[in-house]
C-alpha cells in the first residue's frame, strides 16, 4: 500500500491511475456502442467510471476528516460496482467481448480492493 508521505496530489495516487485509464478505455470502447445506446448505457457507463476517478479526488481533499474520507472512497467504491453492471450489460448485448469484460471487471475488482485497503487504513492518509 502506498505510504502517505510519498503522495502529493491524488494523481499520485495508482488507484486513480488505474482507474482514470480504465474511464478513458472505456469512453474509446463506448464510441463504437450503437446509436440506440447513446442516452442509456453509454451516458450510464461513462458517468460512473468517471465518478470513480472525482470521488477519489474529492476524498483526497477531504482528508482532515477521516469520516468524510471514508465515505467518498465508499462512494467511489460504489461507482466502480456500477461500472462493473454495466460492463455486463455491455458484455450480455455483445458491444463489448466476453473477454473485455473479464479484463476491465477484473481490473475494476482491483480498483475496489485498493480503495477498501485505504479504507481501512484511513489514519495513514489523513492528517
Amino acid at each position: 500500500m502506498e505510504r502517505k508521505k510519498d503522495l502529493k496530489h491524488f494523481r499520485d495516487l495508482e488507484v486513480y491511475q488505474l482507474a482514470f485509464k480504465l474511464a478513458m478505455n472505456i469512453f474509446q470502447i463506448t464510441k463504437n456502442f450503437p446509436a440506440e445506446e447513446r442516452y442509456s448505457l453509454v451516458d450510464q457507463i461513462r458517468r460512473s467510471s468517471r465518478s470513480v476517478c472525482a470521488n477519489l479526488a474529492e476524498a483526497w481533499r477531504k482528508r482532515k476528516y477521516v469520516a468524510v474520507f471514508k465515505n467518498k472512497l465508499t462512494d467511489s467504491m460504489q461507482e466502480a460496482s456500477e461500472t462493473q453492471c454495466w460492463l455486463e450489460f455491455s458484455a450480455t448485448c455483445n458491444y463489448i467481448s466476453k473477454d473485455q469484460f473479464v479484463e476491465y471487471d477484473g481490473e475494476y475488482e482491483k480498483i475496489i480492493l485498493m480503495l477498501n485497503s485505504m479504507e481501512k487504513y484511513a489514519d495513514k492518509f489523513c492528517f
